[in-house]
């Protein structure tokens, strides 16, 4: 899949049911996501309220050869009030891995949060075990900042996440 065909646009009703559906599936969600079962019906909330647009959190869908694909979602936080920065992720469709389009949406989403708000950072998470986005969030110009021990608990165990970061004034490749 060509970079060019990835595009982010708000979420829509109609995407709804697919997020809820990947939500509800373990396998679909993949072996990095899947944290037990979950009020399927928190997303469809969250859109009625805000349009998932919100002034704490955005989700934009991902769209890639004209189908929705998965989405990209950031929330603000930080440690002090006077500095909030964002932290993002993506979920994508199973048949939408592997093949480019989660590169290209975190980078659009990227662009998207330096665009339209004042933050300094950016920062993402990992578990300790997913090489694959590592290697995506070093492509995008992340910073890997260390690794946090026992920060989450799936599959009955603890597990760490290796934390990355991007400031404004990182050069971006």
């Amino acid at each position: 899949m060509s970079e060019e065909t990835v595009t982010l646009r708000p979420i829509s009703e109609a995407d709804l049911s697919a997020i809820e559906d990947m939500l509800d599936d373990p396998e679909a969600l993949g072996e990095f996501q899947w944290y037990g079962w979950r009020d399927p019906l928190r997303f469809r909330r969250r859109w009625l309220e805000d349009g998932m647009l919100g002034e704490e959190h955005v989700m934009l869908g991902v769209v890639a050869g004209g189908g929705f694909c998965g989405f990209v979602a950031a929330n603000r936080t930080g440690v002090r009030p006077s500095a909030p920065y964002w932290s993002l992720g993506v979920q994508l469709l199973p048949q939408a891995r592997g093949c480019g389009i989660g590169t290209r949406a975190q980078r659009l989403l990227v662009d998207y949060l330096f665009a339209h708000s004042p933050a300094m950072r950016l920062e993402a998470d990992t578990e300790a075990g997913n090489l694959a986005e590592q290697r995506v969030l070093e492509k995008l110009g992340f910073t890997r900042e260390g690794v946090q021990r026992a920060v989450t608990f799936r599959a009955g165990e603890w597990r760490d996440v290796v934390r990355y970061s991007l400031l404004r004034t990182d050069p971006r490749r």
